[in-house]
Order: C-alpha cells, then sequence, then structure tokens
C-alpha cells in the first residue's frame, strides 16, 4: 500500500472554522480548518455509520446530528456515548498554496 498527498482546495479557499466535505478515493472526508491548521477526518460516525458533518462544531468537536456523540476533530477520537470508536483522521499539509490530505492507495 502506497501513501498519496491529494489536492483538496487552495489554502484561501477554507477559512478558519470552516469545513469542506468530498469524496477521496471512495472515502468520504471532512477537512477543517481550526485557527488556521488544517484536519481531515472520515466523515461518518463510528455509532451509526452516518454521516457527522450535518451537526454543529464546538471549539475543536465536532457533535453528531443524531445522537450527540462528540469527536475530537484534532485527533478522532470520541469523546461522549454513545460514541466508544474513534473516527479516522487523515494527515494534511499546505503543498504550494494547495491544501492536500494523505491517502492510502493500492
Amino acid at each position: 500500500m502506497a501513501l498519496q498527498w491529494v489536492d483538496v482546495t487552495s489554502e484561501g479557499e477554507l477559512a478558519p472554522g470552516e469545513f469542506q466535505v468530498l469524496e477521496l478515493d471512495e472515502i468520504v472526508v471532512a477537512v477543517f480548518n481550526l485557527e488556521g491548521v488544517y484536519y481531515a477526518i472520515e466523515d461518518i460516525c463510528t455509532h451509526d455509520s452516518e454521516e457527522l458533518t450535518g451537526g454543529p462544531i464546538d471549539g475543536d468537536q465536532i457533535i453528531c446530528p443524531r445522537h450527540g456523540a462528540r469527536f475530537c476533530i484534532r485527533t478522532g477520537k470520541a469523546l461522549s456515548a454513545p460514541a466508544y470508536e474513534p473516527v479516522r483522521t487523515f494527515a494534511t499539509r499546505v503543498q504550494d498554496g494547495m491544501v492536500q490530505v494523505q491517502l492510502d492507495t493500492e
């Protein structure tokens, strides 16, 4: 398995406090700008396998819109019931003005 950096958006397109959802290599990824630092998580609640990005963001946490489970956007860690498993996270970087996410490819 190889690691590949994938362009997501230009650095200026995603303001602090905003996020963007996209499908990368058949994985739905949410990319967040938290105070100028980019984070990427899989957009699936580990409790019920539905999207997370319909819920509110509270600081560095996203709250599942259905059952209220909280996840840390920075680490993917599940912070409250009913979720106990972390969400998958992805490395991010800014390269030549582009926000990129690192994916495993076959």
